[in-house]
């Protein structure tokens, strides 16, 4: 079937890096540290009390997307994904992404490849690690850096409709409709790294790309494309500048009232020049009225009876089958 349209969506080691520089450490008054005591190393502070102000700090930004982004910082679990920031960075020359505060348990060594500053490392108690993180579990918890988000996120208002700025290239760029679950989310984030997408744009009803989960689901690709949180509008005036097909990824069946084209190869090969937006939307409520209208439909042929698949697995076929070849 051959359909033709000006929009497409689709539903649904250790390594020493040289930009780990975290600046000195300020964002508790420096007397509420000094009632902790002094770590085993004799270096940095030992914080062993939940209600110590900047446990209560690193609290709100883990749960509160408002805090998180009034302060702009997020609580990040785990070296691997703090590594692989880094890893990216270093990779591709960019200092985007920098650290506040690297957290460590009580008696853990620094992870290697982790500049030691003793301003800004903070050793915790079992207690005090499982409450910033979120975890029971804190046995393999080697790490937490409080990170500032990075310059590459964009949250737009309605007057910010100049779009040169937005993405560095607008080739091929995710786009999520309400998609609420931050594990999908997350997912979805990485597989855009993985598959060399440009950038993501979050429609309304999208979960935040740093709460926790979206983070831990990432594994540190918030930080390593550009994403931008806007309107249906925004996305117009992207869609126009660049003259960009818009996608929307959505599976066949009899009750739709326009064409469904099906993902494959001989499709894909097709637009592979062309700019595009893939518009993926919600397990529970699906693409939006306006992105039904707005997109060309494309489905994924399945030879089994389930109508779709999760949006984060459909999402990976999507964008693997879409990705550009000339990057």
């Amino acid at each position: 079937m051959q359909c033709c349209c000006n929009a497409v969506l689709l539903h649904p080691e250790c390594h020493r890096t040289r930009y780990f520089q975290p600046p000195r450490f300020s964002l508790t008054p420096p007397s509420q540290l000094e009632e902790e005591p002094v770590s085993h190393d004799g270096k940095s502070k030992l914080i062993t009390s939940a209600s110590n102000p900047f446990v209560k700090h690193c609290l709100k930004l883990r749960n509160n997307s408002s805090y998180r982004h009034s302060h702009g910082s997020v609580i990040l679990v785990g070296s691997t994904p703090i590594r692989e920031i880094y890893k990216f960075q270093e990779s591709t020359q960019d200092k985007n992404v920098t650290m506040d505060c690297l957290i460590l348990p009580e008696k853990a060594e620094i992870p290697n490849g982790f500049d030691e500053s003793t301003d800004s490392i903070v050793r915790v108690s079992s207690i005090v690690m499982r409450k910033i993180s979120g975890l029971q579990s804190t046995d393999s918890i080697d790490a937490v850096g409080l990170m500032k988000i990075p310059a590459s996120f964009l949250n737009l208002d309605e007057t910010l409709t100049h779009c040169h700025n937005w993405f560095p290239s607008a080739h091929r760029i995710l786009v999520l409709d309400g998609i609420q679950d931050p594990g999908n989310l997350g997912t979805l984030l990485r597989s855009a790294v993985a598959f060399r997408w440009d950038g993501v744009f979050l429609l309304p009803g999208c979960c935040d790309p740093f709460n926790e989960k979206a983070l831990r689901a990432s594994r540190g690709a918030s930080f390593q494309l550009p994403i931008v949180s806007g309107s249906w509008s925004h996305l117009e005036s992207l869609k126009e500048e660049f003259q960009m097909k818009l996608l929307a990824g959505h599976p066949e069946h009899d009750r739709l009232i326009k064409p469904v084209c099906s993902l494959s190869p001989n499709f894909c090969d097709s637009i592979s020049d062309t700019p595009m937006c893939l518009v993926l939307g919600s397990e529970g409520s699906g693409l939006s009225e306006k992105s039904l209208k707005a997109c060309e439909l494309v489905s994924i042929a399945m030879t089994g009876e389930y109508e779709s698949l999760n949006v984060s697995v459909a999402g990976g076929i999507f964008m693997y089958m879409l990705q550009p070849n000339n990057k």
